[in-house]
């Protein structure tokens, strides 16, 4: 039996065999193919009807720029590369960054890969091998610390890149940060109002920026409110079963406090399984306050006071910021900061 479909090369393409280009999109509209091309440029000289018809058949027929076609015409990749710590994924941190990014590409030539990595590890190693492999047009990188020898790197190469988090502000850069010292003092304030001036602080480590910013909330919040320290020595970075064991061994002491702050939801579960193994409950012996990015902490102990971090927004507002110094935009321009969100 004959096939009866176009074989010069202008009809569209046989489901299932030849993936759909621009010619495919021209027959099918009836339009030229650099308008095609234009219109899908978002092109100023294309007006508003011919570009959604245009963008509705690509979508119908599940249209992808040929990505190395692309990149040898203009030299650009149309991708942004997210360098995330993979020892952040037990809360879903990972996953709302990663939805909060495509959220704002998904209008975009742009498409996100990620680049996982442990913490453990060298952090240059991954923006070291986006910018001798060319793979990436933009990097989006977290975990920062004052003087980032990433964002250093990514400056002198020219990269646009946006950050998690703040360096110590001696070069200028795209980021978008939680304010953890607001978080902080703010945590204090709850639990003082609580009867809860014996504090322990569960907080970032000290090679971070946000561990400066953590520690100056937290301190300025006791004085402000009454209430004293109790040493934890541990971060958040500690194996979690370590964290747990270090919670019990304080809350079993005659130095127990009778608040805690974590900078962590992740670290969060561990410390109440510490306070439990103790023999002790939050919302009775010691009430526990901490950030979440998904509302996990309140199935598994609804006492715990939460604050949400919203890092899908921050995903959205790291795309829009990469994607803005792509173009050129001025970095002071492309700097936000978001506040924490409680949930009482």
């Amino acid at each position: 039996m004959k096939d009866d479909k176009p074989r010069d090369g202008h009809g569209p393409a046989k489901e299932g065999k030849e993936r759909p280009t621009l010619k495919t999109i021209a027959f099918m509209t009836g339009l030229g193919i650099t308008t095609v091309s234009r219109a899908l440029k978002d092109a100023p000289d294309i007006g508003a009807e011919t570009k959604e018809r245009v963008r509705m058949v690509a979508r119908q027929l599940g249209y992808q720029p040929n990505r190395a076609g692309v990149r040898l015409r203009t030299g650009k990749t149309n991708v942004i590369a997210l360098v995330l710590s993979i020892d952040e994924e037990i809360m879903g941190f990972s996953s709302q960054m990663v939805f909060g990014i495509s959220e704002v590409l998904s209008a975009t030539p742009y498409h996100i890969v990620v680049t996982p990595h442990s913490h453990s590890k060298d952090p240059m190693q991954p923006v070291r091998y986006i910018l001798d492999t060319g793979s990436a047009d933009g990097v989006i990188i977290s975990r920062i610390e004052p003087d980032d020898a990433r964002v250093r790197l990514l400056s002198e190469q020219n990269m646009p890149f946006a950050t998690h988090g703040r360096t110590d502000g001696k070069i200028v850069h795209p980021y978008h940060d939680f304010d953890n010292e607001a978080y902080a003092h703010q945590a204090v304030e709850r639990l003082v109002a609580r009867g809860r001036r014996r504090i322990a602080l569960l907080q970032p480590p000290s090679k971070l920026t946000y561990y400066t910013h953590t520690r100056a909330g937290f301190q300025a919040g006791l004085r402000a409110f009454g209430a004293q320290e109790v040493p934890l020595d541990v971060t958040i970075d500690t194996p979690l079963a370590e964290i747990r064991d270090a919670v019990e061994a304080l809350m079993r002491s005659p130095d127990a406090p009778n608040g805690i702050i974590c900078s962590s939801g992740s670290a969060a579960i561990a410390v109440n399984a510490g306070i439990e193994a103790a023999g002790k409950r939050v919302g009775r012996d010691v009430d526990l306050v901490s950030k979440q990015s998904a509302p996990i902490l309140n199935w598994i102990r609804p006492e715990i006071i939460t604050a949400h971090e919203d890092v899908r927004l921050a995903g959205r507002e790291l795309a829009k910021a990469v994607i803005a110094s792509i173009d050129g935009v001025a970095p002071e321009m492309l700097q936000s900061i978001s506040q924490p969100v409680w949930g009482d």
